[in-house]
This record gives C-alpha cells, structure tokens and sequence, in this order.
C-alpha cells in the first residue's frame, strides 16, 4: 500500500478552498469567490477521497510548524530559547503584532477551513463509486484534525470563534464572534468522539489517522478538560476517570511500543514508527513549497550539519530545562554541574564534545561523512556558549534527500509515551502525589527507558511535571503543559515560568573529546534571566490584523449553540 507521501501533491490541485495559501492575507475571514467552492469533477471515487484529505497532513499546518510551533511551544513554554531573536516569546512579552502570533493563528483558522471545506465536498459532492465506509473515515479525519487545531487556537487565545461550517460566513463575514472556552474544549471532545468512530483501528495508509490516534487525543483533551472546568482548582473527577480509560485503552489495544533506545525516536528516518500516534506527514521535493519540513533550518546549528542551511546557532536549551536533568547539581547559585544518565539530554540537546556516531556532516574536504562530534568552544567559562538543539536535526542528508529548508521527516504530534504519563497525572488527579501501583509503572516505563533506574517512592506532582519537560523537549509540548496547569491552577504556572531560568550561560566539557561531565555557568553580565507571567501576559493577544479585520472579536464571547 502506497505511504501517504506519494499522494500529497497529487491533492495540491484539487483544494477548493483558498485557506491553504491564507499565510499570503492579513485576515483568517478572507474568503474566495462562491464559485469556487466546489468541484464536480471531484470526489468521484475512494482514491479521490483519499487524495481530498491528503492535505490535511501537511500542507495546512506548514505556517505553524515552520516556526510558529517552537515560539509557542517551547520558547513560551520555557524548555528552550533563542539569545537573540524571537524574544517576545522567551520573555513574554508577545504583543498582537509579534508575527508569529499571527502566523499560528492562520495556520490552525487553515487547518479548520480546509477540514470543514473538505467534509462539505465529500458529503454534497461525492460520486456514487465513493463507498460510505470511505465517507466516514475522510469526515473522521476532517474531525479530528480539526479538533487539533481547536486545541491549540483555545490553549494559546482561550475564547476563539468556532466556525463549524464556512459557507456560514458567506453572507456576513464580519459577523464572527468569540465562543466561551467551554464551549471550544465541549466542541473539540465531540470532534475526537466522532473521529474515535469513525476512523479504523489500523491505518489505511503508513501515517494515516486511525482510532487509537483519536482515543489518544480523547486522553490527552479530558484531562485538560479537568482543569478547565474546575472549581476551587478541584479538577473534575469524571474528566480524570475518562483520561485514565482512553490512555490505558490506547496502551493496552492500540498495539503500539515504545522504541526501546530513545534516540532512535529522532535518528533519521524514524517516520511512522511503533510509537507514533499521530505524525505530520512531511515529503522532500525541493520545488514543493509546504508540502516540506522547514523547521530543521532554523533548529540545526552548525552549517556543516546543514543543507545549505544551518541556522540554529543562538538556539538552545534554557538552563532551567538542563537543571532537571538528575546527575546536574548546582554547586553555587550560578553553576550547575555534572552528568546524566538520562538519555534524553544527549538525543534532545548537543553537549560540547558530545559524539552523535549516525549523524552525517560536511567534512573539512566536502565530503558527507557519518560521526559528528559537537565542537568545544575551547573559551574560558563566561563567554556564551549553548547546548544546542538536537531534536529534529538529521544532519547532512544529501541533495537526493534534502535541500535547504526541504526535509521530509515527520513532526510528532503524539507519541505513545504521553499516554504512559497521562494516565499517571489522571490517577494522581487533586493529590499531590499518588502510590497506585499501575500509575507508578507506567511512569517507570518511560523513565527507566530513559534512565536505566526506576522510581521506588510514590510519584509526586513535580516528578511527573519535570519528567514530562525532559520527555517531550524540543517537540513544541512544555508551553501546553503550562496551559493545562493554568486552567486550575494559575498560581502555580505563574511561579513556574517566572523561576524558570532562561538567561545566557557557558558549558565547559571536563575533556572535549571524551567528556565525563560538563560545567555550566550563568553569564555574569545577563541580568535578562527571569521573567513573570501573570494574568495580563500569559494568554496570548489576540493578531492585532485578524481584529482589524473582523472587530467583532473584541466583543464578550458567548457559549456556542451547538445542534
């Protein structure tokens, strides 16, 4: 069976609607002629059906995933920074004019009117060789990928129009308003409800969605939804209870396994693997614009690693994120040191010294060549100096596989990993710690992958906080963990971000050819390290051109009728 790739630019031609090229307009409620809408000669058999939805993988989520998804979810969120650039995120002080709010915003309003576009097609167009079985699977993707970008509009903007059909917003474009947050999170647990259903237990397609992917969304929106619809920051028990069924559900059914070297996760090609749930669906072709991954030029930090790119130098792990690392102990209030045995530091970020033997670089004689060691900044501590990003960095792949801002390989969306920590968070539920036996193994199998060691004492709320920072780093996941903990408890991701250390620092290796331990500084004249979230500043501002273009969005949010 052909892999979802092959039949991506297939589809480019047959969108009808021009939400997919939006990134070009100001306004999410621009909108095309009718006549364009839709396509007669279209939607005639499966195969078509299949190609219709085929966009829905890439194309309408390249503007988020390009840079949008490290500014929002890891840069807000505190795991990693940039020293120079894309500050308003790092220091929150995101303004409605800061480019990629606005940027992020189209791309998920894309998403939404590509789905919703997408299901009118198949429901009103559709030939009469378009089995119904093929119908419910393309509207279950529709739902599902929908309710994804519903997810993000709310966690990043809270109160957001829910635009269920677009054709709506033909007579009186202007007329949108805001729904109530409930209202959001009630439409996106209807949304996966209908695409838990719909979908088949096993992928038509490699990468194509299929019902595990739905319940795991399910897992991960009740708890949220827990939070949400709190009182006295008491999450909602029933919530908790839900979270717990669809986790474990997708653990023990879904047939997925963990890999069992972590690493392996992010070594190239690992697209589509035992432990992806759900996965942007990317595909090289260097005269393809969107259909492409570009997020590894801006990541990748060393042009020799690069494809005619290699921008990521000033990127990095915040010092926070590396402090949580077990084996790093701060031995004055500036300096951290040490090493881990946690795997995940040496796959998520580069450690001066640190020797990657399966990453392909540029050679001092031009040649592609396997084993790449991260150079020693040979400076006295108190010059900067970063741990770079290691995540999504394939390395010198070749013009047969990757050009400048073209990579093909996948974007996780959700790992089977989330579901193990999940259900331990839904058990925990209004404690602060819990000793349930399932709940402790499901934790330990995630960190004794990463660790080798096992926890023995009962799981705390902070353990499962900090495991999930080191666990998901780098995949754009920690900015939303702070959202979930601000529905109940705003208090305390208020205090979590403002002790957050995102300052400058060096990194010294004991031997840079061989390092045993690293020494890490905060730099001395950085006086920029901490930042406060509050109540004014930690929801994001609404675009300041999508108010312009649509007044009404100023205007009080009201629940959203649902039929």
């Amino acid at each position: 069976m052909k892999n979802i790739h092959s039949i991506i630019f297939k589809s480019i031609g047959i969108i009808l609607f021009s939400f997919i090229v939006s990134s070009c307009s100001d306004a999410f409620l621009e909108l095309p002629p009718e006549s364009n809408l839709t396509d007669g000669d279209f939607y005639q058999n499966d195969a078509q059906i299949q190609s219709a939805t085929a966009t829905l993988y890439n194309l309408v989520w390249f503007d988020y995933n390009d840079k949008a998804s490290y500014n929002l979810g890891d840069f807000r969120g505190g795991s990693t920074f940039d020293a120079w650039s894309d500050r308003d995120n790092v220091e929150f002080k995101t303004t409605p004019d800061t480019p990629d709010n606005g940027v992020a915003w189209r791309s998920f309003y894309n998403v939404v009117g590509q789905a919703n576009t997408t299901m009118y097609n198949i429901i009103n167009n559709s030939g009469p060789e378009v089995t119904e079985r093929m119908k419910e699977i393309a509207i279950g993707e529709c739902r599902f990928m929908r309710a994804l970008a519903y997810e993000h509009l709310v966690m990043n903007w809270g109160a957001i129009p829910i635009i269920e059909n677009n054709l709506d917003l033909l007579d009186n474009p202007l007329s949108v308003r805001r729904n109530t947050i409930t209202s959001v999170w009630e439409f996106i647990t209807r949304d996966y409800l209908a695409a838990a259903e719909a979908l088949p237990e096993t992928s038509l397609e490699p990468g194509r969605l299929n019902r595990w992917a739905a319940e795991g969304m399910l897992a991960r929106t009740y708890l949220t939804r827990a939070g949400v619809e709190s009182t006295g920051g008491m999450r909602v028990q029933d919530h908790l209870d839900k979270a717990k069924m669809y986790a474990k559900n997708v653990i023990e059914m879904s047939g997925a396994s963990l890999l069992p070297n972590y690493g392996d996760l992010f070594n190239f090609p690992y697209d589509n693997n035992s432990e992806s749930l759900f996965s942007l669906q990317w595909a090289f072709a260097s005269g393809e614009w969107g259909s492409n991954n570009s997020v590894t030029a801006y990541l990748t930090p060393f042009a020799e690693l690069g494809n005619g790119d290699g921008w990521g130098g000033a990127k990095g792990a915040t010092f926070w994120i590396l402090s949580l690392y077990e084996g790093f102990e701060m031995i004055d209030e500036n300096t951290l040191e040490g090493r881990t045995l946690d795997s995940r530091l040496h796959a998520t970020f580069m450690m001066p010294g640190a020797y990657y033997p399966d990453l392909p670089y540029n050679n001092e004689n031009g040649d592609i060549v396997k084993g790449f060691r991260v150079p020693d900044p040979q400076a006295d501590l108190g010059n900067t100096e970063f741990a770079h990003i290691k995540k999504y960095v394939v390395g010198r792949l070749g013009a047969t596989q990757a050009t400048s801002q073209h990579y093909s390989h996948d974007t996780y969306m959700l790992r089977l990993a989330e579901m193990y920590l999940i259900y331990a968070e839904a058990e925990m539920g209004n404690n602060t710690s819990t000793s349930d036996g399932l709940a402790v193994e499901y934790f330990n199998i995630v960190h004794s992958r990463a660790t080798g060691q096992t926890l023995t004492e009962e799981l705390t709320a902070q353990i499962l906080f900090e495991e999930r920072a080191k666990e998901f780093a780098g995949e754009a996941r920690m900015w939303y963990d702070l959202v979930r903990l601000h529905y109940y408890n705003p208090d305390l991701a208020y205090q979590i971000v403002s002790t957050q250390d995102r300052g400058l620092y060096s990194i010294q290796p004991d031997n840079p050819l061989d390092p045993t331990s690293w020494t890490i500084q905060k730099i001395s004249w950085d006086n920029n390290r901490n930042f406060s979230a509050s109540s004014g500043n930690f929801q994001l501002p609404l675009p300041a051109n999508e108010v312009s273009s649509a007044p009404n969005l100023l205007e009080e949010p009201e629940d959203y009728q649902f039929n």
